[in-house]
């Protein structure tokens, strides 16, 4: 890694830099992570302590901390430490009153009893018609309820979390008080200890019937080891204000197969490998096409081209020519608002570089979801350290178009895309926080958002761009005149809005079956950790991008339109305004929210993913195009 000098090339540096901020991202406490690498080990009667972690719904999007509901409490509440992304995630891991003994089955234990004030008793009965399920953490396993199985499926399938409570047709409202735990281990047989490989949980509602209350050795006649409780066995426990609730809850330990190893297949091995196959034919089909499209331009018209035009023996005959010769003296004239073009360039190369590392960690195995928040800790820090990037890549390009104030430049770069995207989530953020809403970010988590933004990223940003500034200046392969050219009069199906729309069909035809999983991970509460999928993908995605902007830009400039620059960057671009089209189709027709302000966060969030990909796409589809521009017309003779 060290240069002849001794020194870090910055290229070195970012990469370091980027290894240990996962490196610290990975575990809260501190110790490096990865997913089967680091099994606790268990003897019996050793001390279990179940965690638990925040109330979620898929109807609402608004998690709320576990304790928002009157539910037993400790003698004193401690917070699990959280990362960044834990935090921005809207997780609360806490301590609970269900302690278990290793391999020790319990039979019906009661924890505690709670009198249901007014307000409980309507928190309760909200929480249940919003269908919000209770996430519960056991050796960083979360809770699962078995599911039905299907005839014929040999694979057992499982729900995250068990539900608050349910409601029957008579409009009243029951509570799932008693909890039957499952936990699953692996036992090693050259010693005595075991490791848990399985976290489930059946609830049920029951009334329990009791004599004299006593707090400190409470007692039920239907709590005692001689009485099953399953769901529907006894008479369930209505939820009413002045209602007494007593909680409890028996656990058994069974024995497994299941190595510690195997133990997250439950949770990520949950959707069809099939399809995401499927996907990927479909996506490849599409780059042969194009491919084939870009072989046929580059092989053979371009290569005719310019065999004919290298043999032209005066100026005479060049201006009898038409086509993508005739505007050399324009195609390189800098745009209109360039500075503003090479703003979001850069932006989208610090977007392009967080995308891709974040993706080669996670395909290492460093952001398993067995890490909570270390898939959002990483982008975050990646964001800030490829702020270099970002400023290098837009003041090369403004140096290029003969700018000199690279300092506001800098300023924006630094600031505009960032500030977009913490206004709209700042705004996102205090919605959710007038709904009491756990999922606000909190104000120190906030600040520690703006130091990262204004303490290093702005820095680095800052950095970048006096290094890309310092660099000789782009030369263009030919000179430009200095009186523009009149463009003639476009085909309808040259024209901007129609070229630009088409050029983000098939970028977003190459993602979008993937984008269903990827939706359906982030708004329906499941795991996503197919990233070897996922980088295939992006490939295909980048390589789409590529050659769809290149095949219309050969279009648009054999029609003698050298307004290049920016159409270029839209063409790819305006993906996002298919993706965004896809993320309103998904909420009419996969998702049940029924609550304004979940509406709006919601279309809020996929606003912000759409704005994102935008910048991201368009970024590829300037520089396939840039590099496809000076290729062609450094291989002509200009005279």
């Amino acid at each position: 890694m060290a240069t002849p000098g001794g020194g870090l090339r910055p290229r070195h540096l970012l990469i370091f830099l980027a290894a240990a901020a996962l490196y610290a991202a990975s575990s809260p406490a501190g110790a490096f992570y990865l997913p089967g690498v680091a099994p606790r080990d268990f003897q019996k009667d050793d001390e279990l302590q179940v965690k638990v972690n925040k109330l979620s719904s898929i109807k609402t999007q608004l998690p709320y901390d576990y304790y928002f509901l009157d539910y037993c409490k400790p003698e004193a509440i401690k917070n699990s430490a959280e990362n960044l992304g834990e935090v921005l995630r809207g997780d609360r891991i806490e301590n609970s009153v269900y302690n278990f003994k290793m391999r020790r089955d319990e039979s019906c234990k009661i924890v505690c009893r709670r009198k249901l004030s007014q307000e409980a008793a309507k928190n309760f009965k909200e929480k249940i018609d919003d269908e919000y399920r209770v996430n519960m953490i056991l050796d960083n396993l979360p809770v699962v309820v078995p599911r039905q199985t299907r005839e014929g499926s040999q694979t057992p399938s499982f729900e995250h979390g068990y539900r608050v409570g349910y409601k029957l047709k008579d409009d009243k409202y029951y509570i799932n008080n008693h909890l039957s735990f499952k936990v699953l281990y692996h036992e090693d047989q050259t010693s005595p200890d075991a490791r848990i490989v399985g976290f489930h949980v059946i609830p049920s509602s029951i009334k329990h019937e009791y004599g004299a209350w006593d707090d400190n050795n409470p007692t039920a006649q239907t709590c005692n080891a001689n009485i099953k409780i399953t769901p529907g066995s006894h008479t369930p426990q209505e939820v009413a204000p002045d209602a007494y609730v007593v909680f409890s809850y028996d656990v058994t330990f069974e024995a497994s197969e299941i190595i510690w190893a195997s133990r997250w297949d439950v949770y990520l091995l949950s959707s069809d490998s099939q399809i995401h196959w499927f996907s990927i034919v479909n996506s490849l089909m599409i780059v042969l096409f194009l491919s084939g499209m870009v072989a046929m331009i580059m092989m053979r018209t371009l290569y005719k081209d310019i065999a004919n035009y290298n043999q032209l023996d005066n100026q005479d005959e060049a201006q009898e020519e038409t086509g993508w010769k005739l505007v050399h003296g324009d195609v390189f004239r800098p745009p209109v608002h360039s500075g503003l073009l090479c703003v979001y360039v850069g932006t989208g190369v610090q977007f392009f570089g967080m995308t891709l590392v974040t993706m080669m960690f996670a395909l290492l195995g460093f952001l398993s979801p067995a890490n909570r928040g270390g898939l959002m800790t990483a982008m975050v820090l990646l964001w800030v350290f490829m702020g270099v990037l970002a400023g290098y890549t837009s003041s090369r390009l403004y140096k290029m178009f003969k700018g000199t104030e690279w300092k506001k430049i800098t300023l924006k770069t630094a600031f505009m895309f960032p500030g977009i995207i913490f206004a709209l989530f700042f705004f996102l953020n205090a919605l959710i926080w007038g709904e009491k809403s756990s999922g606000a970010v909190p104000f120190g988590t906030m600040f520690a958002l703006f130091l990262l933004w204004f303490g290093i990223s702005v820095p680095l940003v800052f950095v970048g761009s006096f290094l890309g500034f310092k660099q000789p200046a782009i030369e263009d392969p030919v000179k430009t005149n200095k009186i523009p050219r009149q463009i003639p009069e476009q085909a309808w199906y040259l024209q901007p809005a129609f070229a630009i729309l088409a050029g983000g069909i098939l970028p977003f035809g190459a993602v979008f079956i993937e984008l269903f999983f990827i939706l359906t991970s982030i708004w329906l509460n499941q795991f996503y950790y197919i990233f070897g999928f996922l980088f295939i993908v992006f490939i295909i995605l980048i390589v789409t991008c590529a050659e769809i902007t290149i095949v219309l830009c050969y279009f648009q400039l054999c029609s003698e339109d050298y307004h290049w620059w920016w159409r270029a960057y839209l063409t790819a671009g305006s993906s996002a305004l298919y993706l965004f089209a896809y993320a309103i189709f998904y909420f009419f027709n996969k998702l049940e929210i029924t609550k304004l302000v979940s509406g709006i966060l919601y279309f809020g969030y996929m606003l912000i993913i759409s704005y994102a990909f935008f910048v991201l796409t368009g970024t590829i589809g300037f520089y396939a195009c840039f590099w496809f521009v000076r290729k062609i017309y450094a291989s002509v003779k200009i005279d």
